[in-house]
């Protein structure tokens, strides 16, 4: 008569082993029973505490093949040491991922105006969005917005996040924002008339930024109302620079950014 171990399950068809990896600090993984995923910040007799993205803290028992790293099964298992640790921030204010790869680009995107939000939107949230595969590009204007939609052809797997200059009520903006009708596809935008705007004057050292006669190119008026050369590249070069985190851009744009990539990255 064959033998079955205590767990009644055939010798035959025990599970295959799978590694044990120590929960250190910064550590990323998935509980699959939730889909909470998470970077682990304290490790304790039997649990594991995760911190996602958002800052929100899940205890977990530490049970064996308990885990997803990297979308395979793992065991965690309590390191030497396990003080809890504050964790390193990426320049959005999320969970740095210490040795993480880069996810294999979604088929969603991600567009912007102009190269100029474009490098800015990498220059705080870049870490994150290589982490969730995630690609920017950027489109120089939006007068044809409808029709890059439709020739993207957003749908569930491929969804579409555009983010839209100076969106404010009746504004052109406004209206060609009001077209795009797609539920895979969702259009914001800030309230400012160009990305500079979105970087606080406090960062740059100016008392704010200054108001631009109507009919006169805003980036030109800015620079010679500062006084600074009128050379927008290198005067754009020198505002980037400044920008280090979040802390250093405006509550409108930082909220319409994080809102896209919730949306693109959101399971169906």
């Amino acid at each position: 008569m064959r033998q079955y171990s205590p767990d009644l399950t055939p010798p035959w068809k025990k599970p295959k082993p799978v590694p044990e990896v120590p929960a250190e600090p910064g550590l990323v993984v998935e509980e699959p029973g939730t889909g909470f995923c998470g970077a682990v910040i304290r490790c304790e007799a039997g649990t594991v505490t995760l911190e996602d993205r958002f800052g929100k803290h899940r205890v977990f028992p530490l049970e064996p093949r308990g885990f997803l790293l990297e979308g395979r099964v793992v065991t965690l298992v309590r390191p030497s040491s396990s003080a809890p640790v504050r964790p390193t921030r990426t320049a959005s204010g999320s969970l740095a991922v210490p040795g993480a790869r880069a996810r294999v680009a979604r088929a969603g995107r991600i567009y912007v105006e102009g190269r100029h939000d474009a490098e800015l939107v990498e220059r705080v949230w870049g870490d994150d969005l290589r982490i969730e595969g995630v690609v920017v590009e950027y489109l120089e204007g939006v007068d044809d917005l409808p029709s890059i939609v439709a020739e993207f052809g957003p749908g569930p797997d491929a969804r579409l996040g555009v983010l839209v200059d100076h969106l404010v009520p009746g504004s052109k903006e406004w209206r060609i924002a009001e077209s795009v009708t797609s539920e895979h596809a969702l259009v914001v935008g800030h309230p400012y008339i160009d990305i500079w705007e979105a970087v606080k004057p406090s960062s740059l050292g100016i008392p704010g930024w200054p108001r631009v006669p109507r009919g006169q190119d805003w980036k030109t008026g800015v620079c010679r109302a500062l006084g600074w050369p009128e050379n927008t590249g290198a005067a754009w070069q020198g505002i980037l620079s400044r920008v280090r985190s979040y802390k250093d851009l405006e509550p409108e744009l930082l909220g319409r950014v994080e809102e896209l990539i919730d949306f693109v990255t959101a399971p169906e």
